[in-house]
């Protein structure tokens, strides 16, 4: 990842602890939340790669597992420092970090490692194979690893109500049923979507076996504006919609479309 990345997290490390209790993205939150339970091993060692300000490492941490944060900017790990402390939690370790940058963790030895933001922001493919081969390399044997995407689809249904000006450009529009590569200027730091198509060929290629994926906001994917105001309207129905959405995020009929794209898979 570019300095554009790091400056980007460093000037906005406060922003990216409050973007997961936000109503919409708080559904991505609970379906993450329901990967851990069903796929990581009850304990262990855990290497949370791209850990920002701690948000799913302080979670494991009250599980009891041992995590390692791994992450580009030093005020994110300074965040998460203070808020597993005031938990009187403890990490493992504190890694500043480029995710390019994995060889310094050693081999096998973690039961699962988390890469659930550094694939969002590296164009080039090889980079990115490089990240998903040494997240193998440091799993133990059938070890589970988590990598997230940005859905090209699932952001082209969020487009609608949320960035709907940007499609005065047609051409731009079709880019969204495709791979996009987008500077500073053109999201909201340098990003990378994808298709499932093609991230799940990715990770399979990187020496895994795909065991399941999930779209975090499942059937409400595209809907930030209505899950917002029934959040602030109606706190039962919202309720409801977030428990059902997290609990049917690996559907079929849902999991293409939604913005955030989960893979759960097994070192093979």
């Amino acid at each position: 990842m570019s300095e554009v990345v790091r400056n980007y997290y460093e000037n906005n490390a406060e922003h990216e602890w409050e973007r997961l209790n936000q109503p919409y993205s708080k559904i991505e939150f609970l379906s993450t939340l329901r990967l851990f339970e069903k796929y990581l091993s009850p304990a262990g060692h855990i290497c949370d790669v791209g850990s920002g300000p701690g948000r799913y490492s302080i979670e494991l941490l009250k599980q009891g597992y041992q995590v390692t944060l791994f992450e580009i900017s030093q005020q994110e790990l300074d965040i998460a420092s203070e808020r597993i402390q005031e938990l009187g939690l403890q990490a493992e370790a504190y890694i500043c970090d480029n995710a390019t940058n994995m060889h310094v963790l050693d081999d096998e030895a973690y039961e699962a490692v988390l890469v659930m933001g550094p694939l969002y922001h590296i164009h080039d493919d090889e980079a990115r194979s490089k990240i998903i081969r040494e997240t193998s390399r440091i799993l133990k044997k059938d070890g589970v690893a988590i990598f997230a995407y940005i859905n090209s689809w699932g952001a082209l249904k969020a487009g609608v109500s949320e960035f709907s000006e940007e499609f005065r450009d047609l051409n731009h529009l079709y880019n969204y049923l495709g791979e996009l590569k987008l500077d500073e200027n053109q999201g909201f730091t340098e990003c990378y979507f994808t298709t499932p198509v093609k991230a799940l060929d990715e990770v399979t290629l990187g020496g895994f076996e795909i065991v399941t994926y999930a779209g975090t906001e499942s059937f409400l994917a595209g809907m930030r504006p209505e899950v917002t105001r029934l959040y602030n309207e109606d706190r039962i129905v919202y309720d409801h919609l977030l428990q059902v959405a997290s609990e049917s995020c690996e559907l079929p009929q849902y999991r293409d479309a939604t913005e955030h794209l989960h893979i759960v898979a097994r070192k093979r």
